[in-house]
């Protein structure tokens, strides 16, 4: 996959996690705030109202920060495969 590729592949699975209604297991969207953050190279503090979720989130980005931007990309993507796949 090019990175053209890879980063249309990416906006996709955003875009079907924004369309989503139905709620997601807290678990899963921890993962995915981690891989997309880095993904988007975006390393803002993160910005809940609540300590307890702030201190949650840098957890997630403590656990990804040793992949590539590309790395967490793929891995965004497969994540949002995946649970489209297997949801019931």
């Amino acid at each position: 996959m090019t990175s053209e590729e890879l980063d249309i592949a990416f906006e996709e699975a955003v875009e079907r996690i924004n369309a989503h209604t139905e709620p997601f297991p807290a678990d899963f969207l921890l993962r995915l705030y981690a891989y997309y953050k880095k993904a988007t190279n975006n390393y803002g503090r993160p910005s809940s109202r609540k300590p307890i979720i702030n201190a949650f989130k840098t957890n997630a980005l403590f656990q990804v920060k040793n992949i590539s931007q590309e790395e967490a990309k793929r891995t965004y993507i497969d994540l949002v495969n995946n649970y489209f796949l297997y949801r019931k």
